[in-house]
């Protein structure tokens, strides 16, 4: 395998590149960039100043230095790190579980290889993986439910008398008595 890195490793070396600028160590990389305010990082990320200062109390999102007036600034990672945390959160993590997730890499990245560290962001994502494909399954099942009770709800559309009372659906004619009702028609009908 060559030297590529996976998306999560340059997060964090970029976060610890960026917490070094604030530190005062000098950082070229960093430098070719403009940096942004928090408002505009916040305007070209689609989020809220408040969601970028959440960001930083978690320790999700460092500034990658201070301006002289000590307004903290924010270079081009700081876009790709809120991306990340975005879609996390489409996924369903809270932000707590992103927390989790960014410490345990940090961790398992300071003391041995990028091979080990992404074998647990792996477990991770194959975690949520499974448990999106059930939650899948289960719409697809309540999809199979729905669709059979809106076919047997046109069955009373279509051939129900109109002044019959919703009490007499229990001993309808009009549907196939070997026919199932679903249950969410017979719910309703209890």
């Amino acid at each position: 395998m060559s030297n590529v890195r996976l998306p999560i490793l340059n997060e964090i070396a970029q976060a610890t590149a960026a917490s070094e600028v604030c530190e005062g160590e000098p950082n070229q990389d960093l430098a070719v960039a403009t940096p942004m305010q928090v408002g505009d990082l916040a305007r070209e990320a689609g989020k809220t100043v408040r969601a970028i200062h959440l960001y930083e109390q978690m320790e999700l999102l460092k500034p990658a230095a201070r301006s002289k007036g000590r307004y903290r600034l924010y270079g081009p990672e700081a876009l790709v790190r809120i991306r990340w945390i975005g879609k996390l959160q489409d996924l369903g993590f809270s932000l707590t579980d992103i927390k989790a997730i960014v410490k345990d890499v940090e961790a398992e990245g300071r003391g041995s290889s990028a091979p080990s560290a992404m074998v647990k962001v792996r477990e991770v994502y194959k975690q949520k993986l499974d448990d999106t494909r059930a939650q899948i399954e289960r719409l697809r099942t309540l999809e199979r439910e729905i669709l059979a009770s809106l076919d047997y709800l046109d069955t009373c559309e279509s051939a129900c008398e109109p002044d019959r009372l919703l009490a007499a659906c229990p001993s309808c004619n009009h549907h196939d008595r070997e026919r199932e009702v679903p249950d969410l028609v017979a719910g309703f009908r209890s």
